[in-house]
């Protein structure tokens, strides 16, 4: 179960949500064995966040937390991809953007754990 919360410093309408979420669904199959069918995503937009000492520029911290683990080339791959996302979406510079993995060994689920 991959879970990718994206925290930002600037607005996300309903629209744009929406299509970051489709876009991410698709971009978690470069990670292989995973799919939207077991993604959890959220979206915190409007945060107070500071980069350099400034906050006057589109800011994004994503956090990609994943069930066992992967290659980094596939991680390098992801970055990329959620990187052109918010970049398209939300015009969020990719050197504006920080993505941090974690690797899960242990993740419950309906009452039980993987």
């Amino acid at each position: 179960m991959p879970y990718i919360n994206t925290k930002t410093n600037v607005t996300v309408s309903k629209e744009k949500e929406t299509n970051i979420k489709t876009k991410l669904g698709k971009a978690i199959e470069l990670i292989p064995g995973k799919s939207e069918n077991w993604l959890m995503l959220s979206f915190d937009d409007e945060c107070s966040m500071y980069f350099k000492g400034q906050n006057d520029k589109p800011i994004a911290f994503v956090e990609v937390k994943l069930f066992g683990s992967a290659s980094a080339s596939a991680y390098d791959k992801l970055t990329a991809e959620i990187t052109n996302i918010l970049s398209e979406e939300l015009n969020i510079p990719s050197n504006q953007t920080f993505i941090k993995y974690e690797e899960i060994s242990h993740w419950g689920w309906n009452g039980t754990n993987f």
